[in-house]
């Protein structure tokens, strides 16, 4: 059975109100159990729960430590196109709009990862839009041929592929993959994605599971906040997270939360997400899968970002750049949305460590996997 699958079971209308009608009794009784069901994963996304967030955050810290100790993995994004074909109607690489378009050669994206690599970063992710046509396959591989000695860890964050694809890059050296849902309302879902492939529902969907089938380490997953009722998509990004965990057992899943935030073409979320829901989703989803990893990007602020240090994030980018050539030639392309945090690395860094935490820029080595030589 796939993902596909048990989503079907599910109506998004009835998980709303299931969610919305919960009591405080209902969100006791789930702060006191060890193990939570989606019952009590659902009081707790739950408005009746929004009086408890500090007992969540408490509960959340603690939880986070015991699972991942004191420590942040520090991650950078390598933007290597933003040409795009589809026109997802929030995204600045949206194939309609008016913005200046450039794909790296590999010659480029290696100064670009020179640039990143000099910061301290060890960890990169590779991005780009929806041109299968440009990112190919032997242009991935001559990227990754330069990138290779850089890092000890290359995740990718790119259009949807066959397992035979992953398989393929995996054998290059890429050991993660990201990839959105963006929203888990099918039948809303074309709304935001008129034209181009990922207008594809389901295809999109099975993706994380085409990567576990693959054989990633790491898979990462999320939904673009804004789009439609945060509470309901949180449940079902927790379903579909609970869902990898207990299939694909020996990857590490790891969960994103993207806010929408100012790009080309001025896209207004119909449903804002406020600072306050960021963290109930953040602090719910810990207690409900404390072993799943959490990410924070540069789309916040810089002193939300700090706050959020001690609630169960346990990965952070920093310094990011994204338009291709952000780290080299600034100015030269679109950037894909705007970032708040714009703090160099090593700032963010001492920040983590004033708090406690240690950032790590390193926490895999290939040579885990008998590789012939670690970076």
């Amino acid at each position: 059975m796939t993902f596909y699958d048990e989503l079907q079971r599910c109506s998004w209308d009835e998980i709303e109100r299931q969610i919305q009608s919960r009591t405080a009794n209902d969100v006791e009784r789930a702060l006191a159990t060890a193990s939570l069901k989606l019952d009590d994963f659902m009081s707790l996304l739950s408005p009746a729960a929004e009086p408890y967030l500090e007992s969540l955050a408490q509960q959340a810290h603690r939880l986070t430590q015991q699972r991942f100790g004191r420590v942040i993995s520090m991650f950078a994004p390598l933007y290597l196109s933003n040409v795009c074909l589809n026109s997802c109607v929030y995204c600045g690489f949206n194939s309609h709009n008016p913005v200046a378009r450039l794909t790296l050669t590999p010659e480029q994206a290696e100064a670009e990862a020179r640039h990143i690599h000099n910061l301290g970063f060890r960890h990169i992710l590779l991005v780009s839009g929806d041109s299968p046509h440009i990112v190919t396959r032997d242009y991935l591989h001559a990227v990754l041929e330069k990138l290779r000695p850089l890092f000890a860890s290359i995740a990718i964050e790119i259009f949807p592929l066959s397992t035979e694809a992953y398989s393929d890059l995996i054998e290059k050296g890429v050991d993660g993959l990201t990839v959105f849902q963006e929203t888990y309302h099918e039948q809303r879902y074309p709304d935001f994605h008129p034209r181009g492939k990922k207008r594809d529902f389901k295809w999109r969907l099975g993706t994380p599971e085409r990567g576990g089938e693959a054989g990633f380490r790491r898979l990462g997953l999320g939904v673009l906040l804004g789009l439609c009722d945060w509470r309901t998509e949180g449940f079902f990004l927790g379903l579909h997270s609970r869902y990898l965990l207990r299939t694909f057992w020996q990857s590490q899943v790891a969960i994103s939360f993207p806010r929408l935030c100012p790009a080309a073409g001025a896209y207004q979320p119909a449903f804002p997400v406020s600072d306050r829901n960021l963290v109930q989703l953040l602090v719910a989803l810990r207690l409900f899968l404390p072993d799943a990893g959490m990410v924070l990007s540069t789309r916040e602020s810089p002193t939300f970002r700090d706050h959020l240090v001690s609630l169960g994030v346990t990965s952070m980018s920093a310094g990011s750049r994204t338009d291709p050539g952000g780290y080299t030639h600034t100015g030269e392309a679109e950037a894909q949305f705007e970032i708040a945090d714009d703090r160099p690395p090593h700032v963010v860094a001492d920040v983590i460590r004033a708090k406690g935490y240690e950032p790590v820029w390193k926490d895999w080595d290939p040579a885990f996997l008998d590789y012939s030589k670690a970076v």
